[in-house]
């Protein structure tokens, strides 16, 4: 007899919202996390919640952020889950005439698929946001991008799923898991042996590692991203902040496999940036997305970069000294593609990660997707964009 239905590997936000939905639907759940809830990059990101709206025709990426932003706001509106989630908007800063350009497109292109977004002059951005500079050319406006703190927002699915009966155990790493003969699967940590009889890989950047022991290649690489935070500071920034200037380097070339990295074999090819404030002040920026192996050690010049790169948009971040610094572990996809759904070839494994760099932003739809799928048997037509089939392949 399986101890449960369900065993999740992983407590950040996709394997939390999984947990929460399962739940939900009166699956019987047990999450297992190696360190505490939201202790990967699911914690430690800068709390941005990318979503230009639904459109007339949602495909995957409208799916998960604005599933995601109907998600963030049920949990702190309607069950009282304080995340300090708030719808703030954001700013897209354009820095040049080939970024006016391609963000002028872009934005005609979203439109017109009946999204939410603007293209701002200077003064309507200086309007929103007083700081920025007089030298930016203008802005992408996205009034429904949102904001909330991660670490928050992680736990609060985490003990919603537990209200409606879930197993949340933390400090349980697994060291082995195995299919049973009879059917399901079995984990074994330091605490004993779960058996379950489906079984989610949830892990993020850990996946690989994970599937290894089911003998399964999963096409998920840790890549490393880098914070900074100010000292608390009065209300300065009041939108989500970044630069246009990644987005346009990465639509001219993406790169190879991950793609839309910042640093690749170790030479710059492009800066990245995002930030805001937080409820307590603190002003915090980031942006580097490099493949250091398992290093969460920040890299000062990357920081330093980065720190130009925030004070080209808001001069006044130059005056302010760097409080602290941090680095987390994102789970990139070779192929740029999110792993969603069931695991070709083997009974009852599923697999909810290769979210990149938005995956705060983008998991809890993401963990929804999952959950539904798993429960009924019947996959969302978007799901077909994240299928594993033909991506994970036997070892």
């Amino acid at each position: 007899m399986p101890d449960t239905d369900i065993l999740i590997v992983g407590g950040g936000i996709a394997g939390a919202s999984a947990a929460y939905h399962l739940a939900a639907h009166g699956r019987r759940v047990t999450l297992l996390e190696r360190g505490e809830i939201a202790s990967g990059a699911s914690g430690v990101n800068a709390g941005a919640i990318d979503s230009i709206g639904w459109g007339d025709r949602p495909d995957l990426q409208a799916h998960l952020t604005a599933g995601s932003v109907d998600i963030f706001k049920a949990v702190q509106l309607d069950h009282g889950e304080d995340i300090e989630f708030r719808q703030s908007g954001a700013l897209q800063a354009i820095h040049t005439a080939e970024q006016y350009e391609f963000e002028r497109a872009r934005i005609q292109t979203l439109r017109a698929r009946g999204h939410q977004v603007e293209l701002l002059a200077p003064r309507d951005v200086r309007s929103l946001e007083p700081g920025v500079s007089p030298r930016l050319l203008g802005a992408m406006y996205s009034p429904l991008r949102s904001q909330a703190d991660p670490r928050r927002a992680t736990r609060a699915l985490a003990t919603l799923a537990e209200r409606l009966g879930a197993r949340i155990l933390t400090s349980h790493e697994v060291s082995g898991l195995a299919p049973r003969p009879a059917g399901g699967y079995a984990a074994r940590t330091a605490q004993g042996e779960t058996v379950a009889g489906a079984l989610v890989i949830a892990a993020g950047a850990w996946c690989g590692p994970l599937g290894a022991l089911l003998g399964l290649d999963i096409p998920i690489v840790p890549v490393r991203g880098q914070m900074w935070a100010t000292p608390p500071a009065p209300p300065s920034i009041f939108q989500t902040i970044s630069s246009a200037e990644s987005q346009h380097a990465w639509h001219l070339d993406p790169g190879g496999e991950p793609p839309f990295l910042t640093i690749r074999k170790g030479a710059r090819v492009t800066r990245h940036l995002y930030g805001r404030q937080r409820r307590d002040g603190e002003i915090i920026f980031g942006g580097d997305r490099e493949e250091a192996g398992w290093s969460t050690t920040p890299d000062p010049a990357g920081i330093e970069v980065n720190r130009g790169h925030a004070a080209e948009v808001l001069p006044f971040l130059a005056g302010l000294r760097v409080a602290r610094t941090w680095a987390g572990l994102m789970p990139f996809p070779l192929d740029g593609k999110p792993l969603i759904g069931r695991v070709p070839g083997r009974d009852n494994l599923w697999i909810v990660s290769g979210l990149a760099s938005s995956g705060f932003g983008r998991g809890p739809m993401a963990g929804k997707l999952l959950a539904d799928y798993l429960h009924t048997g019947t996959p969302a037509p978007v799901l077909a964009e994240a299928d594993p089939a033909g991506r994970i392949r036997e070892r």
